[in-house]
């Protein structure tokens, strides 16, 4: 289950997966040759690990004294959030929900600073950005409990209740904060301590706080939509660096498994998972799988999907959710078959003695885009 894959004298380099999880040779690959870069102590690949440009996804990386801003990339900050609303789940209205979910890709109408300093986070030159999803895999998903697992761990949950699943982040912020840090230093990391870290480390942490925000508008934006109300039940950070025991705590696509309940979704065809972390510990650098996963690239998806399904067969999938896609190339890229198996990710991280899984969701209508982003 947690192989040890040192080959050469390095940082301990772990996989926590079973045979039966598909894990591309490449991002191992990955994996090991990021964990000779310099301060390297610790990389760990999880059961959603894939290929990412450079560094894999789905894997967290523990330095010391050393930070990588390019090991976190250009979404920081981005996660996941789940809200229960107002709405009922008994008998759902797909399309009369699906018909008022509009122009989430326009800017919103509001005032953003306002939005923003309300949550004590200040503004910024990108904040016409701010509330929308983005392009990519990143999407909101109204859901359904589809059933309880562990139900003492599931007291604050309405099963009665319809639940928002809002995945995005930082959007151009993240980006911006990046590239001033690639164009000076490239890949390279910086030594802790230094004026260097602590002004990246200011600026990430206001990208966290902005594509947390960012999460909540979203949501904000289609209870309007509905006519509804919700309450946030937990948002979990994927992509960040912090400070944990002495050493930096670089996650690049990795759930948190100190932070409380964690929302981990399958593909936009699949269940979505509830979980409660438990024994977090160094082993697998207090971190879960944040997804299930890419098995296929776009590129590949594209290829292999374009020539067997129309794009009107996959706006539903095989659970009868619907899939509002107006961007062809996305409809293709983020279909559900370009996806690991949710089912084996989460069997996974249970057999590692990482999770308790509290509830599993279905998705009812699953959105990305009204138009070409």
């Amino acid at each position: 289950m947690s192989d040890n894959l040192n080959s050469q004298p390095c940082a301990s380099v772990r996989l926590i997966a079973s045979a039966k999880t598909w894990i591309e040779g490449s991002a191992v690959e990955q994996l090991k040759k990021t964990a000779t870069l310099p301060g390297m102590h610790l990389a760990v690949g999880l059961p959603d690990l894939h290929p990412g440009k450079g560094s894999p996804i789905g894997a967290a990386f523990l330095t010391t004294n050393t930070i990588y801003p390019y090991l976190v990339g250009n979404d920081i900050g981005c996660g996941i959030a789940l809200f229960e609303t107002s709405l009922g789940a008994q008998k759902p209205k797909r399309e009369t929900w699906a018909s008022r979910l509009q122009n989430l890709d326009e800017p919103w109408d509001g005032d953003p600073a306002a939005f923003l300093a309300e949550r004590k986070v200040e503004a910024t030159p990108h904040d016409a950005a701010l509330g929308t999803i983005g392009s990519g895999n990143h999407f909101a998903e109204l859901q359904a409990i589809e059933s309880i697992v562990n139900p003492a761990l599931a007291e604050k949950l309405n099963p009665e209740a319809v639940y928002l699943c809002v995945h995005s982040g930082s959007r151009g912020l993240g980006e911006a904060i990046l590239r001033r840090h690639t164009d000076t230093y490239a890949a390279g990391g910086l030594v802790a301590n230094t004026t260097e870290a602590a002004q990246y480390l200011a600026q990430h942490d206001h990208a966290v706080s902005w594509a947390a925000a960012n999460r909540s508008l979203i949501a904000h934006r289609i209870f309007d939509c509905l006519n509804a109300e919700g309450q946030p039940i937990t948002d979990t950070c994927h992509n960040s660096v912090t400070p944990v025991e002495g050493r930096w705590l670089h996650r690049k696509g990795a759930a948190p498994a100190t932070a409380g309940p964690v929302i981990i979704p399958g593909s936009r065809g699949a269940h979505t998972y509830l979980v409660q972390p438990k024994e977090p510990r160094v082993e697998s650098a207090w971190s879960l799988a944040h997804g299930a996963g890419r098995k296929w690239s776009r590129t590949d998806s594209r290829a292999r999907l374009e020539k067997r399904y129309t794009a009107k067969q996959l706006a539903r999938t095989e659970l009868g959710s619907t899939v509002i896609c107006e961007n062809k190339d996305l409809l293709y890229e983020e279909a559900p078959q370009a996806y690991k198996n949710i089912t084996s990710v989460i069997e996974d991280l249970v057999n590692a003695n990482l999770i308790d899984v509290i509830a599993i969701l279905k998705p009812l209508i699953t959105y990305k885009v009204r138009r070409h982003e």
